[in-house]
């Protein structure tokens, strides 16, 4: 008999293939949904100082850009879980790809009418649409395979969602912002009607163009969708949301899970948001200049996340995650304490440690959860709030320099950014209990 069948249960995960044959261009396709929601997460950050230049919004203003996209993430979650539930993972992402060409295509009608709030619109609606994916996609991939490989199966598919995130970030940066006219607020006002409107409409255009470019891929992954017909109905039984949300609440290994997902997801966007203002702060440089240590941490977040997921073939993913947020921790004090050329290292390195907490929280969480794992997947989505929360408790702190005591050899706008870092810490901490207390236990 082969050496392989023969095996030990120990070794079970060894052998078994990450994704089966059968499901090889299924999980290819779902991939794409990973990238490019990656992708249009992080070109959407950086609509917010693009409409405040060109609407000359103030920051509170711009930032509802912001509110739209989160706002419609929390709302359409739980409906993704309700149709993916009746209908099937095949339904859900259909719907979703669909609601982000939808979105997508108003930007067409918001750059020509050049509304702000039509554009609001087409953000939510964009937005819903990867609402959905996400909450459709992660447990699809999960259910391309065993059981005892899908919290890996789940990381390989998130380790291609950096890869868009960093696309996203060179497609704002080359096709939007760099398309801003330069003239600033006061030279905006000056201008007559008809001058702002022309810039205006040169500037709206380019926000439109990657955007609707997009939706050409988003087309080709919804008709091969449309025409597979492996998952016509989902037979998880009836809906009842109420009673699956008593049921998973009382699940510590879920409950504990939403509660460190969004710590996490509230630690990662947190510390992007504030990496350009850290390193200009903390080295005098200019936001140009600053970008480029955003970009090594996006390259470190993607490399170690390929390395992570190699890995958990050998070492059980909640133990890595477990080093990995003590790792956090202890670069997230460098941040504040460490003189200012390793501090800014540190800051790199956080990215590092979060390259595997997103996926395998998800997994973790969601393991064993039978016909309530759609409406599971939509709480952990929902748990993405915890960006739109935790980022602006740690700009309240940047701003007022309310902690600034506890970092005595610096003063300033160093000590009040440097301060902030300790909610990472915090972060970093709930996601280290998580992964203590539900470590998987090996089979005998």
């Amino acid at each position: 008999m082969d050496g392989k069948l023969s095996s030990s249960v120990g070794n079970k995960q060894e052998t078994t293939p990450i994704v089966p044959k059968k499901y090889i261009v299924h999980f290819v396709m779902l991939v794409s949904c990973f990238v490019l929601w990656g992708l249009l997460n992080n070109m959407t950050d950086n609509l917010v100082p693009a409409f405040g230049r060109i609407f000359m919004l103030e920051a509170a203003d711009a930032s509802l850009t912001q509110v739209a996209f989160y706002g419609s993430y929390a709302v359409l979650a739980l409906p993704a879980a309700i149709l993916i539930k009746k209908y099937s993972y095949r339904t859900g992402v259909l719907v979703g790809l669909g609601l982000y060409i939808v979105g997508a295509m108003g930007y067409i009608p918001a750059a020509i009418s050049q509304n702000f709030n039509l554009f609001l619109a087409s953000v939510f609606v964009l937005a819903g649409g990867l609402s959905i994916l996400e909450t459709t996609c992660n447990p699809y991939v999960i259910s391309l395979g065993a059981p005892e490989t899908s919290v890996r199966r789940l990381n390989l598919a998130q380790a291609f969602n950096p890869l868009g995130s960093l696309t996203g970030i060179i497609m704002a940066k080359y096709l939007i912002l760099s398309n801003l006219n330069p003239a600033t607020y006061e030279e905006r006002i000056a201008m007559s009607p008809e001058a702002l409107s022309t810039i205006r409409s040169n500037e709206l255009l380019w926000v439109c163009v990657p955007y609707v470019g997009l939706v050409v891929i988003a087309l080709i992954i919804w008709v091969f969708f449309k025409k597979s017909k492996d998952s016509e109905k989902d037979t998880s039984g009836e809906i009842n949301i109420v009673s699956s949300i008593k049921k998973l609440v009382k699940i510590p290994r879920y409950a504990f899970g939403v509660v460190a997902q969004f710590f996490y997801v509230g630690v990662q966007i947190s510390v992007w948001t504030w990496t350009i203002s850290y390193v200009m702060t903390n080295l005098g440089l200019d936001e140009a200049s600053a970008s480029g240590y955003y970009l090594i941490a996006i390259i470190s977040f993607i490399v170690c996340r390929w390395i992570c997921t190699a890995l958990m073939k050998y070492i059980d993913p909640s133990v890595m995650m477990a080093i990995f947020a003590v790792g956090g921790i202890v670069f997230s004090l460098g941040t504040i304490y460490l003189p200012t050329n390793q501090s800014v290292w540190c800051l790199v390195a956080i990215s590092a440690c979060m390259s595997l907490m997103f996926p395998t929280i998800y997994g973790i969480a969601l393991k064993d959860l039978g016909e309530e794992v759609k409406v599971g997947a939509a709480g952990l989505i929902m748990a993405i709030l915890g960006g739109a929360v935790i980022t602006p408790i740690m700009g309240k702190m940047i701003d007022t320099g309310i902690l600034s005591s506890i970092v005595p050899a610096f003063t300033g706008a160093q000590a009040a950014v440097r301060s902030s870092f300790l909610i990472p810490v915090i972060c970093f901490a709930v996601v280290l209990v998580y992964s203590l207390c539900f470590r998987t236990k090996k089979e005998a």
